[in-house]
């Protein structure tokens, strides 16, 4: 066994990029710095309130310069969605160094993509289906196909830096991006691929899929004040707001890293997921499937609990969630939690994004020995009293300590990644 290896013989898999458009910035730095310091980012969003939809707040990523990364054509032919994924790749594939192959530095056959998305091409679906109510088939636009293909982003993605291995699409709900990147891990583990570019993506700040969501009770409904509506684990907790954002990561084997110099920003060290198995859109009350998941990510990494830094939690700010991961986090750590962060108060829930752009802040703020605080928590209930919530400021820890992050979708889909910084 070497430095670059798993005490099983498998190499161990190391992140060389990072690439991110999201309501907190559109750098890894920028989204850094405003995670950091713990404000959110809703506002009142002009097309939901033209609409007059029961919601008319999220969270935006912040403005794509799209001349820097599309060509008139493409900008005409994409969607936003796919434009937020393949940007976000864009820079993950340079933020991880130049070569053959740009970034990915190896045969084309042997690199590939895994993205996660939860809603898929759902924007575009909806905005194109008005041609059928309205009588106007014939003028449905030439690119409708590539905009609603819920392997669009992939597929431009693999398409524009020669990915000729697997090119994936995942839907495991709010964990898409989790599972992607964990996915990816196993799969260059196996010695199927030797890098990746992984991560998830979703843009669907829409009338109609915030009707869709508002219509079973799941959004914030602090209208007046949109910036202190996201409030997870917080007592007053009553529902997300949602957000978009893509977020990618570059997956390498840590030998053929380390062999060309590139700068390791960590290693994904374990991953696990399972199923709740229990209700469509809520989450087994007493968390024992999420715990289990915990526990399966840090046995895949040979981590004992005791030894993580903190925790990134999916917590998306509705009761029912909060309660249950705060249960299973218990469970899973003994009672004995590390300090724990959610990320949405500030970006808003951006779903199958969501479990990349914690990897990413999870990554980044333990090299800094830095867990950034929860917006708006003041004070938790019963049930998340049972967990350590950060916020206020940024607590300092170790630096360097292993994070766990936690995805949990509609559907039961649990995914945790065990994070360790270079």
């Amino acid at each position: 066994m070497t430095a670059e290896q798993r005490p099983d013989g498998t190499p161990r898999v190391v992140v060389t990029g990072f690439g991110v458009k999201s309501p907190a910035g559109g750098t890894p730095a920028e989204v850094l710095a405003t995670v950091l310091a713990g404000k959110s980012q809703a506002v009142h969003v002009p097309e939901l309130l033209e609409a007059g939809t029961a919601v008319s707040f999220g969270c935006p990523a912040r403005p794509l310069d799209e001349d820097r990364y599309f060509t008139r054509p493409e900008r005409r032919r994409l969607d936003r969605m796919t434009k937020l994924g393949v940007a976000a790749a864009d820079d993950a594939v340079a933020d991880a160094g130049s070569g053959p192959g740009g970034g990915l530095h190896a045969d084309p056959a042997r690199r590939a993509v895994y993205v996660g998305t939860a809603a898929a091409g759902l924007a575009a679906t909806v905005a194109l289906g008005g041609h059928e109510h309205a009588g106007t088939l014939d003028r449905v636009p030439v690119p409708a196909v590539p905009r609603i293909m819920p392997n669009a982003v992939a597929a431009n993605v693999s398409i524009r830096h020669g990915c000729q291995g697997p090119c994936l699409t995942f839907s495991t709900g709010c964990a898409s991006g989790a599972t992607a990147i964990g996915e990816a891990v196993l799969a260059i583990r196996a010695g199927r691929i030797d890098a990746a570019v992984a991560g998830g993506v979703d843009a669907i700040l829409t009338p109609f899929a915030m009707a869709a969501f508002a219509r079973i009770g799941a959004l914030a409904r602090r209208d007046p004040a949109p910036h202190t509506a996201g409030r997870p684990f917080d007592a007053g907790r009553d529902g997300f707001v949602v957000g978009e954002a893509a977020a990618f990561l570059v997956l390498e084997r840590a030998d053929r890293a380390a062999a060309r110099g590139a700068r390791i920003h960590g290693e994904v060290a374990g991953y696990g997921c399972a199923a709740d198995a229990a209700h469509l859109v809520r989450p087994r009350p007493d968390g024992a499937v999420a715990a289990r998941c915990m526990a399966a990510a840090l046995a895949d990494a040979g981590l004992a609990a005791s030894r993580v830094g903190h925790i990134s939690a999916h917590a998306t700010g509705t009761r029912g969630n909060d309660g249950a991961e705060a249960r299973a986090i218990d469970r899973c750590f003994g009672g004995r939690t590390p300090p724990v962060t959610a990320t949405k108060g500030v970006t808003g829930h951006v779903l199958g994004a969501g479990g990349a752009l914690q990897a990413m802040v999870a990554l980044l703020s333990a090299a800094d020995g830095l867990v950034p605080p929860t917006a708006n928590f003041a004070a938790p209930d019963a049930e998340t009293a049972l967990v350590d919530v950060v916020h206020g400021e940024p607590r300092a820890i170790a630096p360097a300590a292993p994070a766990l992050s936690n995805s949990f979708g509609f559907g039961g889909h649990d995914a945790t990644l065990v994070l360790a910084p270079a």
